[in-house]
């Protein structure tokens, strides 16, 4: 039972709001908002009232019923989330502290950031760093945090941005824009890959240095290597892009594969290896151990800060998650969407 709430009157059988998918008999999935108790929310040692969640490609998933992401149903969705403690049972967090969650189990297998509370281990908490609100904590979310921690394994063998420019695939994008931003805070140039071709000045705000169309980054002439166009890359669409980004690449550098919205098939030669020295750096932060994750939210917080964090969210009711689930699975947000509870 709950001891010493933050809230008064706050005990399990309190009710709040929550998106609930459930496995119906035909196969098919259902979406809807319903009403939870704390008591039904899994066992853990703090329990948060979240201030903000953020939706990414894997929750759409998630709540589409797919089952390598989620295997059990009924689910609420969500692998970031943020807001202040309102009970601990651990000695390192107090009622009221202002934490952040992301990665892990969350929004998995574990009922995620779609809903006014969660309650997970205390192994999955990080406190807020001082240089960030929680409103720009969940504008970077699981994007920002991957983003920035491609850039930091890229630095970490040798990447620096006096090799020349850094490639980002699928820039609009929720990880590829983060991308942007913090690679231009770091002082790199960027060269942002996107299709659509009405983001021009949304990434020029973010500080990319030439825009082009995906095209760019998709090679088709299936020569085993390409003249150096690039330096490094951040890649979030997998398939012949990545492939792309592995041959354009210049002399010793690196690139970070972070995603797959294009494909999960890699088809090449081991020739820019070989020949050019390339890094290709596999990217998962859902597992990240704790003191490198501190590490990469403290980045964030201070020298890779990007400029006007808050204006890339596009913030929402949680009545408004169904319906963006669906234009992200479909390609259609530009930046983070950001659920304000």
């Amino acid at each position: 039972m709950l001891n010493v709430p933050i809230f008064e009157g706050m005990n399990e059988s309190t009710e709040f709001k929550a998106l609930v998918v459930r496995e119906l008999e035909n196969g098919t999935f259902s979406r809807t908002i319903e009403t939870k108790k704390i008591a039904d929310l899994p066992k853990g040692e703090v329990l948060i009232k979240n201030s903000f969640a953020g939706l990414n490609y894997k929750d759409a998933l998630s709540a589409s019923g797919h089952k390598g992401i989620s295997r059990n149903y009924p689910h609420t969705p969500g692998v970031d989330a943020c807001g202040s403690v309102a009970h601990s049972d651990s000695e390192a967090f107090k009622n009221g502290d202002e934490v952040i969650v992301t990665g892990y189990d969350l929004g998995m297998n574990t009922s995620g950031g779609f809903q006014e509370f969660i309650r997970v281990p205390e192994a999955w908490v990080v406190p807020k760093p001082l240089g960030i609100d929680l409103r720009e904590a969940m504008v970077y979310g699981t994007a920002g945090f991957t983003a920035a921690l491609s850039l930091y394994k890229m630095e970490k063998m040798g990447q620096n941005p006096g090799m020349g420019p850094i490639l980002v695939t699928g820039a609009t994008g929720g990880v590829g824009s983060m991308a942007v931003g913090i690679l231009a805070k770091a002082g790199y140039e960027v060269i942002a890959s996107t299709g659509k071709k009405d983001a021009a000045a949304h990434l020029k705000k973010l500080g990319a240095t030439q825009i082009v169309d995906r095209a760019f980054a998709n090679d088709q002439s299936h020569r085993p290597l390409l003249r150096s166009q690039w330096a490094g890359a951040i890649d979030t669409v997998g398939g012949n892009t990545l492939a792309t980004c592995v041959k354009g690449c210049g002399r010793k550098g690196s690139v970070a594969s972070c995603g797959l919205v294009g494909a999960h098939e890699l088809n090449m030669t081991v020739y820019p290896f070989l020949l050019n020295g390339i890094n290709i750096l596999g990217v998962d932060s859902a597992e990240t151990d704790m003191p490198l994750r501190k590490e990469i939210w403290k980045r964030l917080s201070t020298e890779w800060k990007i400029n006007e964090l808050k204006s890339y969210g596009q913030f929402i009711t949680l009545d408004a998650i169904i319906e963006h689930m669906d234009l992200i699975l479909k390609g259609k947000t530009k930046g983070r969407v950001v659920v304000e509870f």
